[in-house]
């Protein structure tokens, strides 16, 4: 959605209230996409002393696996994020304002630059998850597998015999 600002620049005190929903289910991340419902959108623009404020809120469903034990599950997150808009950057390069000479900004590039930096790196069931068993590849879970725990690293075994 190409946001149109240009009432906003030349209006001090001017608002603009912006409500819709952003399809990103054709975003890959690990080889799966996780957005498969829509993200609602809820995005507030307003010029305080000709700097624009916008004030963006964001509400999705990620579906994933658990990065231990690769149990499905369905997290709902709740962003908000805000950005100050400036016509023209003196300097070249600034963090803190995002130029816009055109009076537009693209609020789906935005939003889904924004959530995607937001994510977590790791996803999992429950704090306390105990993955899967190294050797037969049990949900551990779900009870112990009865394998071996105490099992040597053959590399190690020389050492082993030195201590006894």
């Amino acid at each position: 959605m190409l946001l149109d600002l240009k009432e906003l620049f030349v209006s001090d005190g001017a608002c603009k209230d912006v409500s819709y929903t952003l399809s990103m289910s054709d975003v890959e991340i690990a080889g799966e996409h996780p957005f498969n419902s829509p993200v609602e959108i809820i995005a507030h623009a307003e010029n305080k002393a000709g700097i624009v404020t916008l004030d963006i809120d964001s509400h999705f469903v990620y579906d994933t696996l658990c990065d231990r034990c690769l149990s499905e599950l369905s997290q709902t997150f709740d962003y908000h994020f805000s950005h100050k808009l400036i016509q023209n950057l003196e300097e070249e390069y600034n963090d803190d304002y995002i130029e816009t000479p055109d009076f537009t900004v693209d609020l789906d590039e935005l939003v889904s630059s924004d959530i995607l930096l937001e994510l977590p790196t790791k996803f999992l069931c429950r704090g306390d998850c105990q993955g899967l068993c190294q050797k037969c590849g049990h949900n551990l879970n779900l009870g112990d597998c009865g394998c071996d725990k105490q099992e040597i690293d053959p590399r190690l075994e020389a050492l082993k015999a030195l201590l006894n």
